[in-house]
């Protein structure tokens, strides 16, 4: 079982580098007014969804810790809000049915306006926004959005298989008794 974990842990660090990859290249050709998707915000709240808490914690805060590494943003914007992503996905999987589209595009657009006001905050203190950049976070959040809403409805389908998968392997009390 532990070995699985592993392969698994492994496999989400390899995820992460397909979607740079593709986030960097691919999607740049697909921008709108220079705005591309955020499918880390996707990916970490998968993550919480399926594997918990901690897991979506930890994936959410070695996510943004590479993200920023690559990037070259302040260490630590994206870790912090990643991983705040990463833990809001392990509290809904509680509380809300991962097998209804609406309310998986409702998780991704509400968890996306959380991470960009969230960094655009922590990056406003750092790097002292004047008010008159609010005009750009509200574009970036609305294209944003219909971004991350588009991909979610496209790749929903292979996330809840996986997702179903790696979730019985590390969450092993994944009996019914948690419904009554």
């Amino acid at each position: 079982m532990e070995k699985r974990k592993t392969l698994i842990a492994i496999s989400l660090i390899l995820i992460f580098f397909i979607i740079y990859f593709l986030q960097s290249n691919f999607f740049s050709w697909f921008t709108i007014a220079g705005i591309k998707p955020n499918i880390f915000v996707i990916l970490a709240l998968f993550i919480g969804l399926f594997l918990g808490r901690k897991y979506g914690l930890c994936f959410g805060i070695i996510y943004g810790f590479f993200l920023d590494s690559l990037i070259g943003r302040n260490i630590g914007t994206s870790s912090l809000m990643l991983g705040i992503i990463g833990l809001i996905g392990g509290y809904i999987d509680k509380n809300f049915s991962k097998d209804n589209r609406l309310m998986i595009m409702a998780m991704v657009a509400i968890t996306t306006i959380i991470y960009e006001i969230g960094l655009y905050i922590i990056q406003s203190i750092i790097l002292k926004y004047q008010i008159e950049q609010i005009n750009i976070l509200i574009k970036t959040l609305v294209i944003e959005i219909i971004y991350n809403i588009i991909i979610t409805i496209i790749i929903y389908p292979l996330i809840k298989k996986g997702g179903y998968y790696v979730e019985g392997i590390f969450k092993e009390n994944n009996i019914l008794t948690r419904y009554f």
